[in-house]
């Protein structure tokens, strides 16, 4: 058997999938065990039960992509390769119809082909079929094709001997050369292309499912900004997510900048798998709510996210004046806890799992979350496609916004 066959039945008997629900409780619950009573025995079940809870496919392939990328591959293809890369030998590959051809096949044929593939298969009468990436970043990435060095070596073991393998072998050495030399370079022009002509690009792209599976309803959800906003960010939070916490900064920052062309809707999806006080402090921030105080709330509960068990929460309810004997009861009768599990439950409708990620929904905002509100905006932003200036005449409740997120969508009306 070749040594690239045995390699990939190998590779073949590593089995892959998804972590199981199952697991990442177990392992999460022996986590926070261990924070409460750190000792070797729970570290060492916590650190076992994580790791198992990855295939062993993901975790050998964290272990030994570099290894396997840049030392072990690039060796057994040329051990395997038997390449003589004397000076006659060159010299014959250089002026060789098959090499020439090998090199002219892997460096622009590949290319070309996946190229006019996609044209192809994006025109109406094979099926109109969407982009995935803008044709930039399509071409670019191509063009690194050209480098098929274990599998291009099968090949041609396979097709020829002697002297014309030999010629081969040389031409597919230095067609993968050359691809990864020209890939580089083409994926770094990348940032030198002028940012209009990529955002037009960008727009040609297919957009995502529409996401948000409950629509925004000012008489329910929190919302901060204008009605008829171009852009509205939906947030699917938990108050004791440190990714929500570490990106508190941008939306204040957003509805300053863009004023009147965004608003902003907060909504809840706790994981009390991972947060065991997440799903009380959401309702601890619908009972302030219920007396005039959400926001208040809503800040002050990321600011002091590592202290959410309910004594702390009737403390921060006194805090802010609060009416604390109805506040107590709300959440000891959980008056509250359908609000939050329907917006659980509408966050999952929209195929959200537990992961920080970016919704994206009519139109989609693309590219760093600023740059993607500005194009959302469309005419409503800056001139040329850029940022908008701060609005210092509409900061409003924007300076009592609380934390960013979980999880966004953007809707874009008309206007």
């Amino acid at each position: 058997m070749h040594p690239t066959v045995a390699g990939v039945a190998i590779g073949l008997t590593t089995s892959a999938y998804p972590p199981r629900r199952a697991d990442l409780q177990r392992a999460s619950g022996l986590a926070r065990a261990f924070r409460e009573q750190p000792s070797a025995a729970l570290a060492s079940e916590a650190a076992r039960r994580i790791t198992r809870s990855l295939s062993p496919n993901e975790r050998l392939q964290h272990a030994l992509h570099p290894w396997t990328s840049f030392v072990v591959v690039p060796l057994f293809a040329l051990a395997n390769a038997g390449i003589e890369l004397s000076a006659e030998v060159l010299e014959r590959a250089f002026s060789s119809p098959l090499a020439i051809g090998v090199v002219v096949g892997l460096v622009l044929g590949k290319p070309i082909g996946i190229t006019a593939g996609a044209w192809l298969a994006t025109r109406r009468p094979l099926g109109a079929m969407p982009l995935a990436v803008p044709w930039p970043a399509l071409v670019a990435t191509s063009s690194v094709a050209g480098i098929g060095f274990t599998v291009s070596l099968l090949i041609a073991e396979l097709s020829y001997t002697g002297q014309l393998l030999a010629e081969a072998k040389v031409g597919i050495l230095g067609a993968s050369i050359t691809a990864a030399l020209l890939g580089s370079l083409m994926l770094r022009g990348l940032a030198w292309l002028p940012q209009d002509w990529m955002r037009r690009a960008q727009g040609r792209v297919a957009l995502p499912i529409a996401d948000l599976a409950v629509p925004v309803d000012p008489e329910r959800d929190h919302v901060l900004g204008p009605p008829d906003a171009a852009v509205t960010l939906v947030e699917y939070g938990d108050y004791e997510c440190p990714y929500c916490r570490s990106a508190s900064l941008v939306i204040p920052q957003l509805l300053e900048g863009f004023g009147g062309r965004l608003r902003f809707v907060t909504r809840h999806f706790p994981l009390p798998d991972v947060h065991p006080n997440a799903a009380l402090a959401a309702e601890a921030v619908e009972a302030a709510g219920a007396q005039g105080k959400f926001w208040e709330m809503h800040d002050l509960l990321f600011s002091r996210q590592d202290h959410l068990q309910l004594a702390d929460l009737l403390r921060y309810a006194g805090e802010l004046g609060l009416d604390v004997g109805a506040f107590e009861s709300d959440l000891l009768n959980a008056r509250h806890g359908d609000r939050v599990a329907g917006d659980v439950e509408g966050c999952r409708d929209g195929g959200r799992g537990g992961n920080s990620h970016l919704l994206h929904h009519r139109p989609p905002l693309r590219g760093r979350l600023r740059h993607g509100v500005a194009g959302g905006c469309g005419a409503g932003g800056a001139a040329g496609g850029g940022e908008p200036a701060p609005d210092r005449g509409r900061r409003a409740d924007h300076g009592r916004l609380g934390r960013h997120c979980r999880s966004f969508s953007a809707d874009r009306r008309a206007r």
